[in-house]
Order: C-alpha cells, then sequence, then structure tokens
C-alpha cells in the first residue's frame, strides 16, 4: 500500500526476505501527479512491478500521463501525452549496483517520485508542437494563422531560398 501523502513511495520491505522469484504490482492512477517542483502530469495512471531476484529487487514500470507544454510554432499552450517504460534494478549491496545506482534502503521504503520524473522528462518532445498542421505565426503581424488569416502573404519572396525557386523554373 503506498503513502497518500507520498503516493509514490511504496513499502516493498517484504519482498527482500521473499523467495527469489516472487513479485508484486502496485498500480497507479492519479487525476494529477506532482513529480518534483517543475512537473505536473494529468491522468496520470501506470504500474510498477516489483520481482525479487539474487541481486536486488527488479523494477519494470509502464507509465502514462500527459504535460502542458507550449508549442513552438504558434506559442499556444497544449496538452502533450507521454508514455515511457523502463526497467531498473534496486541493488541489494555494493557489489550488485548497476549504472543507475539504485540501492534498496533499510527502510524498505522505495520512492519512485525522483526515477519517474528523469524517465518522464526523457520522453518530452525535442520540440513540442501542438498539432502536425500547425500554421505557426505570421512574421509579419505575429498572429496566429490557425485562428485567424491576418491577409499577409506568405509567398516565401523574402526566403533566402527564392533564388533556388527561380534556378527550377
Amino acid at each position: 500500500m503506498s503513502n497518500p501523502h507520498h503516493p509514490l513511495r511504496l513499502n516493498v520491505g517484504f519482498l527482500i526476505s521473499a523467495v527469489i522469484g516472487t513479485n508484486r504490482d502496485f498500480a497507479f492512477d492519479y487525476e494529477r501527479m506532482q513529480l518534483g517542483d517543475d512537473l505536473t502530469l494529468a491522468d496520470f495512471s501506470g504500474i510498477a512491478r516489483f520481482s525479487r531476484t539474487p541481486q536486488g529487487l527488479l523494477l519494470q514500470a509502464d507509465f502514462h500521463g500527459s504535460v502542458t507544454l507550449e508549442c513552438v510554432r504558434c506559442l499556444t499552450e497544449y496538452q502533450q501525452p507521454l508514455h515511457w517504460e523502463f526497467t531498473d534494478l534496486y541493488a541489494f549491496d555494493r557489489r550488485s549496483i548497476t549504472e543507475s545506482n539504485l540501492l534498496v534502503p533499510e527502510t524498505g521504503q522505495i520512492d519512485l517520485a525522483p526515477l519517474l520524473r528523469e524517465y518522464a522528462f526523457l520522453e518530452f518532445p525535442i520540440n513540442p508542437i501542438c498539432k502536425p498542421d500547425c500554421k505557426g505565426l505570421c512574421p509579419v503581424c505575429g498572429a496566429n494563422l490557425n485562428e485567424v488569416d491576418c491577409g499577409h502573404s506568405s509567398s516565401g519572396a523574402d526566403s533566402p531560398f527564392s533564388a533556388l525557386k527561380e534556378l527550377l523554373g
């Protein structure tokens, strides 16, 4: 059972002394989830499966959520869906530690929030675009071309590539 004040802090202590191969699923479904000071996810859901191995506790995770981003073309905010899956090992001792550098805490309480935050940020698009056919902003007046037709032509005469177009004709 997760802690209601820290829903991503899980008690996995019972798995430490369990038989190898024992596993436990932790399901999550929240309308809103705060991961650190700078990341809020809407419609957060997922599952975290911890399995007892000889080296430690293997975490297999699959999560979904959406985050508010700003479109790089039209500068409007939109909801970007995110989906991330990962597998990591929480080692019992330093001999079994992996490159993720995760150890099972002595308390048996694992806080998934920092790990989920890191993996969620990896799913952010480099150039977030609200929709594939986003028209962006008018370079003359700055109007959002998805909402209005400002009347400024987009002939491309001011483009540095307009001279190349003449070569094709």
